[in-house]
């Protein structure tokens, strides 16, 4: 069992020390569910000596959810806390978890109104990211996990675990909503959470969440480091729309594939796969003579990459 009232103080310093790095005033604003975690970090900002706007986003996915907010919010101004309901209508293409996760963080945007928006992701939020960060084969950026300050989004609790949320709820007496769909086995990062690492907690005897956090923390360190060798090496190897070979050829894989990822973003390539950085990098790395690489493009028009002479250029052709 948890100590509550060690749950509380934890989680109040772990706000404060986050506001005193990346907070530059006194007002943000809280992404507030209603749930155990951002209950909790809504509380522990209060008593942290922020002013505190709470902002429940509806989703309307689940019946009874106006209420649900309504009951969040309310348990806000109890803290001391401003609050506002902001009901969002999840549709567009990919599955409900995504689409309302879009949704969520504009509405999130368009609210802030200038100021930054803690949430209340854990430690166990962040091993179970790693985990399947690592399941799906991604590379280190992604094994990162989240980042703990992001402008405008900060995650003061990335040290504190889900049982302290809870227990610290629980010495606060806020009222704290279960959603549902955080025990529905369809969600695979509630199977990760539920029984794959339960499962490496026992093999392993326990630590495995600490384990993994500490990792994406050291992994976040390493790839910010090659980040910015690679900023430094996009800035020499541009040339108007098309990237300069002779800039690329003799640099590490791990340098050359970020400043290929960073040109494709500048050509408005949104989250290039990484097998669309493969077969670009392969143009530099690996050339001989292959054609042009599609990258993007519309129902009209695609957009690819061609490697003519010392240099790697943008084109749209018609379909």
């Amino acid at each position: 069992m948890t100590d509550s009232g060690a749950a509380q103080r934890a989680l109040v310093s772990a706000v404060r020390h986050f506001a005193a790095d990346h907070v530059p005033g006194e007002g943000v604003c809280v992404a507030l569910s209603g749930g155990a975690d951002s209950s909790a970090l809504t509380a522990a900002a209060v008593r942290a000596g922020l002013a505190v706007h709470a902002i429940v986003v509806d989703h309307r996915l689940q019946e009874g959810s106006a209420a649900i907010a309504q009951t969040a919010a309310a348990a806000a101004r109890g803290l001391g806390a401003t609050a506002e309901v902001v009901p969002v209508t999840v549709a567009g293409l990919g599955g409900t978890e995504a689409t309302a996760r879009d949704a969520r963080y504009r509405a999130l945007d368009d609210a802030r109104h200038g100021r930054p928006v803690l949430l209340g992701h854990t430690l166990d939020d962040q091993a179970e990211t790693v985990l399947l960060g690592l399941g799906r084969g991604s590379g280190a950026r992604s094994l990162a996990g989240m980042r703990a300050w992001s402008a405008p989004w900060g995650r003061p609790l990335l040290g504190i675990r889900r049982a302290q949320t809870r227990a610290a709820c629980d010495g606060w007496n806020l009222p704290v909503w279960d959603d549902p769909h955080n025990d529905d086995p369809r969600y695979t990062r509630v199977r990760v959470r539920s029984e794959v690492l339960p499962l490496l907690e026992d093999v392993l005897a326990g630590g495995v969440a600490h384990a993994l956090a500490r990792t994406a923390s050291q992994l976040s360190d390493d790839s910010d480091a090659l980040d910015a060798i690679a900023a430094r090496t996009f800035a020499q190897a541009t040339t108007g729309q098309g990237l300069a070979l002779d800039a690329l050829v003799d640099i590490d894989p791990a340098i050359r594939t970020r400043v290929v990822r960073l040109w494709l973003q500048a050509i408005d390539v949104d989250a290039p796969a990484h097998r669309v950085v493969s077969t670009v990098d392969a143009l530099v790395s690996d050339w001989h003579g292959q054609g042009p690489i599609a990258v993007g493009g519309d129902e009209r028009s695609r957009v690819v990459v061609t490697r003519q002479g010392r240099e790697l250029l943008v084109q749209r052709e018609d379909r």
